[in-house]
């Protein structure tokens, strides 16, 4: 990610960071999101919904019906 520093996330605790990239005509998104106790989440997907959602099912955050 552009905002990394020689290759380890700045995120910063309780923050998400994101960029958009181009693999052949596909965009996807690369995702961080920092916990307040330091651990890392991070992931690649098509939408940043969905990267919000892996976020949320990690965190252990049910989605609302």
């Amino acid at each position: 990610m552009k905002s990394d520093l020689n290759g380890v996330s700045t995120c910063k605790p309780n923050k998400e960071n994101w960029e958009i990239f181009k693999r052949g005509r596909v965009n996807f998104y690369q995702y961080d999101f920092r916990k307040e106790t330091g651990e890392l989440f991070s992931c690649v997907a098509l939408t940043l919904q969905m990267c919000r959602d892996k976020r949320d099912a990690w965190l252990g955050i049910t989605p609302e019906e």
